[in-house]
């Protein structure tokens, strides 16, 4: 495995991890989970100085414990995923939004990354919601919005493959709608169905937090036609490594480093590990998308 030849820190952009790199997902039954030392420490390894929380109860949700956790690693919060149903149970939203966002904050996070969940199991089926639906999760996405401004928090709207804000009609409503920044994430808009890089052109003031990854661009034809379930094409290879799939890293970065965005940078490569999966298989692949980014960053240094 090559590791990069200098720490992710001193790039020029600001680069994280997350959890879900390592197959640690919030869905039950996704695949086999590493333990947060091996995760933690090989995000340490790599150069990797801050990370996003991962799915609740996988790190410590006291602060004191996800402080003393992260230090050991050498590592810093920059915020969290918090999927909730937003068209329904508003208090239960609200009430799963405070408890979060108090746990950042204390923790020194920046971002709350919200997902409109559909309160189905997983990300393989939805349901269609009626205009009411969708006006009762625009005011429920505001006020998790003022939750978190509360705490000192931005927060972003990620559309996410198996949410009520997937397709691209349905991320331009909800641009039309809410005033809300978007967490510019390059798989999930590509599965979906959105080029990432001419959203990014069209609304460059709505970029609020990026998540990169790669996609294997004949299995997102597959799972928007319906022939592959979204957590099967996950199995089999969705998302890959940067530089490897059919997304156009370079100019997404590009353009939006370009536009005057200055947030997190995050290596975010949805992974479900097999019980045979090989246990360094996460860590060489975030390797690689390191190396990638990191060489994207030094041409933007030099051009």
């Amino acid at each position: 495995m090559t590791v990069p030849s200098m720490p992710a820190t001193s790039s020029g952009i600001r680069i994280a991890a997350a959890p879900i790199s390592w197959g640690v997902c919030e869905v039950p039954g996704w695949g086999r989970v590493l333990d947060a030392s091996t995760v933690l420490g090989e995000m340490a390894e790599l150069g990797i100085r801050a990370t996003e929380l991962g799915p609740p109860g996988y790190l410590p949700r006291e602060p004191g414990d996800l402080r003393a956790l992260l230090g050991e690693y050498e590592l810093n919060l920059i915020g969290g995923f918090l999927a909730v149903v937003l068209h329904e149970n508003v208090d239960a939203a609200l009430a799963a939004a405070e408890e979060s966002a108090a746990l950042f904050a204390e923790c020194g996070a920046e971002v709350l990354v919200l997902a409109a969940a559909t309160g189905l199991h997983g990300y393989d089926e939805r349901t269609p919601l009626l205009d009411d639906e969708w006006a009762a999760l625009v005011a429920t996405a505001a006020k998790i919005r003022d939750i978190a401004t509360e705490h000192g928090l931005t927060t972003v709207l990620h559309p996410h493959v198996g949410t009520h804000v997937e397709t691209e009609r349905e991320v331009e409503r909800f641009l039309a709608d809410s005033a809300l920044p978007l967490c510019l994430d390059t798989g999930h808009l590509l599965v979906g169905g959105t080029d990432p890089v001419k959203l990014a052109k069209r609304h460059p003031d709505r970029v609020g937090h990026v998540h990169l990854k790669d996609v294997n661009g004949k299995l997102a034809e597959d799972v928007r036609a319906g022939r592959v379930g979204y957590t099967e094409a996950v199995g089999a290879g969705l998302y890959v490594p940067l530089g490897e799939g059919d997304v156009d890293i370079d100019a997404m970065v590009g353009f939006v480093h370009e536009a005057g965005y200055d947030g997190w940078y995050v290596l975010e490569q949805d992974t479900a590990l097999r019980e045979e999966s090989p246990v360094d298989l996460p860590k060489r692949d975030v390797a690689t998308s390191l190396a990638y980014l990191l060489g994207v960053a030094g041409r933007l240094a030099t051009g």
